[in-house]
């Protein structure tokens, strides 16, 4: 059995269950999922399509030698209950969702989600399971954690780790979470990319302090560093996800990007892969999970071509600290964007997923150098 290694790919991929892009058939989904010597990390959540993520998976890893891949999982979404709705764009609710069970339950829930998880996949265990986009509850209660670690005591996976999201944010929370329950977690999932270092960055030294490693989503920038997104015929659909970002981030992120070039040209590196170099280049940053998209229109290219770049990254560091920094300094999108989680600027009662900045948050801001007004807010253009 594997750790995560430097590539991975989500089931987020491929359309079907995020709407990024067009859904491939099940050939091609099957084919983009499927570990090989190259890309040997595959992830997985079983609320990505209530379950039909894990399932398809499963498909794509029959025959393979179980101890050639690593295996990720993700819980946290109450697909289960018969209680449970789905809230919109929100999905599903947390299973810490104080309508569907209290503390005394967060136990069970996580082996029973835990288990359905591995029989739709085929599998016995994971390799690392990540409690999935938690909220205030998930972070911070000792149940949750005390549910998680007896996963692993009971063989269902070896690793755990924490996925926040899907927004950006939850900065103060991933540290306070590690700061509690660091001795246990091995990986966190943020996201990061030379187009928003911020606030990912922000986690970096917690992270090493705590030994957790880190993987990176988005390492794409919503599709940007594939270089298809706005050439002549590419259009997003009406029902795709990236709709969510603000006006005029394509162009915007295309002039950034093309002041970035030339640094991939020295190296000889696809924009992709100098993306996931910006990352790799980041102490503690292990593992890169771009989502890969097949874009719509006569302009777009196969997604499988970006998939062949992913499994050609080098597997050493090409970029310097000052091509780091100068990366760095092209995409600065610090105080670009309202938060989640934990922040300065929530007014009223908390939210699934945006509550206000207590003390206890803020004196969690204060040991690691961090000041919430500057560094957590969105800032005025």
């Amino acid at each position: 059995m594997l750790d995560p290694t430097q590539t991975a790919i989500g089931t987020w991929s491929g359309g079907r269950f995020m709407h990024f892009g067009e859904p491939l058939d099940d050939e091609r989904l099957l084919a983009l999922l499927r570990p090989d010597d190259h890309i040997r990390t595959v992830m997985t959540a079983d609320a990505y399509g209530a379950g039909e993520a894990d399932t398809l998976l499963g498909r794509a890893l029959e025959g393979s030698d179980r101890d050639a891949y690593c295996l990720i999982g993700a819980v946290g979404h109450d697909i289960y209950s018969p209680a449970h709705q789905r809230e919109g764009a929100k999905g599903y609710p947390r299973f810490t969702d104080p309508r569907l069970r209290g503390p005394e339950a967060y136990g069970d829930y996580l082996r029973m989600a835990a288990e359905r998880s591995l029989e739709r996949i085929g599998a016995d265990a994971f390799d690392l399971l990540l409690l999935h986009n938690p909220d205030r509850t998930g972070y911070t209660h000792p149940a949750v954690w005390e549910g998680m670690a007896a996963l692993r005591e009971a063989g269902l996976t070896r690793l755990l780790g924490v996925a926040p999201g899907p927004a950006n944010g939850f900065t103060l929370d991933v540290i306070d979470c590690l700061e509690r329950y660091g001795a246990q977690i091995d990986w966190a999932m943020i996201i990061l990319n030379p187009l928003e270092p911020w606030p990912g960055e922000l986690v970096l030294d917690a992270a090493r302090r705590h030994d957790v490693r880190l993987i990176t989503r988005v390492v794409d920038y919503g599709g940007l560093f594939h270089g298809e997104l706005g050439a002549a015929g590419v259009t997003l659909g009406e029902r795709d996800h990236r709709a969510f970002r603000p006006a005029g981030w394509v162009e915007r992120g295309t002039q950034r990007i093309a002041r970035m070039r030339p640094i991939a040209e020295r190296h000889g590196l696809t924009l992709l892969q100098l993306a996931c170099q910006f990352n790799l280049a980041h102490p503690g940053v292990t593992t890169v999970a771009p989502t890969l998209i097949q874009e719509a229109g006569a302009g777009a290219r196969l997604v499988e071509e970006q998939r062949a770049e992913l499994a050609a990254l080098p597997a050493e560091v090409l970029l310097s600290e000052d091509e780091v920094a100068e990366l760095r300094a092209i995409g600065d999108n610090t105080g670009s964007m309202r938060l989640k989680g934990g922040v300065p600027d929530h007014e009223g009662d908390p939210l699934a997923d945006r509550w206000p900045l207590d003390e206890h948050l803020a004196a969690v801001a204060r040991r690691w150098g961090i000041d919430p007004a500057r560094d957590l807010r969105l800032q005025p253009a």
